[in-house]
């Protein structure tokens, strides 16, 4: 039944989509009429034959350049297509809501028309839905272009129980990096120059450092991600990509090997992974409390939790900390079990979103898709005296892309 509705939804999507493309170039000369519809017919089949084979095909072996070339147009394609459907059933309901009213009118009476008023409103409906068809296709091309432009976004946070010798402490977050994405190292390196460029007193990475597999981190990559340096040291946590569980392995004892196999990597970069532990930063004679889960999901029949707050936080009360930072990578375990039951945790720093990347971010206006899926998805939130902070992500996954939503470097200073 699902494959049914499927057929019919891809169905109902290219019916509406060629009459648009039909209207639009009915008045080309026969041979580019011609190679139009070739052309449209052609890139809807490709399109297709991804999506119905996607799980065959082995997307790591295929050229990045011509995979993201290949994911951009499918996406800009769907999307459009989607934008043209909503946009002519809009039009349908209007014709059947004139129908029926038609229905109970007196024979000599007529119903509003614009005729002489211009082109008809189908034609211009059909005009306006091949424009917006367009320029998602077009935003999502032109998106590719945007994967490397990252963005420095600062913050203050307000943190009354913060000793004084760490106020103005700065904090640089970076989130899901996804190797296995990557096509570029030396942009990769520019935007890690970036962040040293902050000067940072501390840098904290909360989790994807690949999309599945180890090897994605080659020792370039490993040599660029070591240059990250902080006098109080880079903190790091797992997230829901780094566990593989998304990967088809030949054996669980595989599973466990590429995981043991991420988790030295951190190490060997230099980073101090939080596996459900707490360290303590000293200034002086005082100190706060940085506390590591590995991940934890609230969307639980979607993404699976292997951390334990409870484990992490035990012991710290005793120590002197007055500031408590988590690092969990999936904010739904913010509203789910950290500000319920923890109340002393001041500032917890999650990614996992990436703003879908793609939404808009304009002073009257942040909205993305995932905020459908994610009520806390991009940026500050908070609580009383508790904090959240998601960051939208260092790489990209799935579409090699942004629009709209950019890649990140949190600077947050604590005040």
């Amino acid at each position: 039944m699902r494959y049914v509705i499927m057929i019919l939804i891809f169905a109902v999507l290219e019916y509406y989509s060629f009459l648009v493309v039909r209207s639009a170039i009915r008045t080309f000369p026969s041979l580019w009429k011609t190679i139009s519809y070739i052309t449209y017919f052609l890139l809807t089949a490709v399109v297709l034959v991804g999506i119905i084979f996607f799980r065959e095909i082995n997307w790591a072996k295929v050229p990045h350049g011509l995979r993201n070339i290949y994911v951009a147009l499918s996406m800009g394609m769907f999307i459009g297509k989607i934008l043209i459907l909503v946009i002519m059933l809009g039009d349908e309901v209007r014709r059947l809501i004139f129908w029926i009213i038609s229905l109970f009118k007196a024979k000599d009476e007529t119903l509003p028309n614009n005729a002489g008023a211009g082109i008809p409103r189908s034609v211009f409906l059909m005009r306006f839905a091949l424009l917006m068809g367009g320029l998602a296709l077009s935003g999502f091309v032109y998106g590719v272009t945007n994967r490397y432009k990252y963005h420095v976004r600062r913050i203050r946070v307000k943190a009354p129980t913060l000793p004084a010798s760490f106020k103005g402490l700065k904090i640089v977050q970076i989130s899901d990096i996804h190797t296995g994405s990557f096509d570029n190292h030396d942009a990769v390196a520019a935007g890690i120059q970036r962040i040293l460029d902050e000067k940072p007193d501390v840098i904290f990475f909360t989790g994807d450092l690949v999309n599945n597999r180890t090897d994605e981190v080659d020792d370039k990559y490993k040599e660029i991600y070591s240059r990250l340096k902080a006098p109080m040291g880079v903190y790091s946590i797992l997230g829901n990509h780094d566990y593989g569980d998304y990967e088809e392995w030949p054996s669980a004892q595989a599973k466990k090997d590429n995981l043991a196999a991420i988790k030295a990597i951190h190490g060997e970069m230099g980073w101090r992974l939080l596996l459900d532990e707490h360290v303590l930063l000293q200034r002086g004679e005082d100190s706060i409390g940085v506390i590591g889960v590995e991940n934890i999901s609230a969307k639980k029949s979607r993404f699976h939790s292997y951390g334990n707050l409870e484990n992490a936080f035990a012991g710290i009360e005793a120590k002197n900390a007055p500031y408590k930072i988590l690092l969990s990578h999936d904010p739904s375990h913010w509203d789910a079990e950290v500000t319920p039951k923890f109340k002393d945790i001041h500032l917890t720093l999650s990614g996992h979103t990436h703003g879908m990347q793609f939404g808009v971010e304009i002073p009257w206006l942040k909205w993305s898709p995932v905020q459908y899926v994610y009520e806390k998805w991009a940026g500050l939130y908070s609580e009383g005296e508790q904090h959240l902070y998601v960051n939208r992500g260092f790489g990209f996954l799935g579409y090699p892309g942004r629009l709209g939503i950019m890649p990140e470097i949190t600077v947050i200073e604590l005040a």
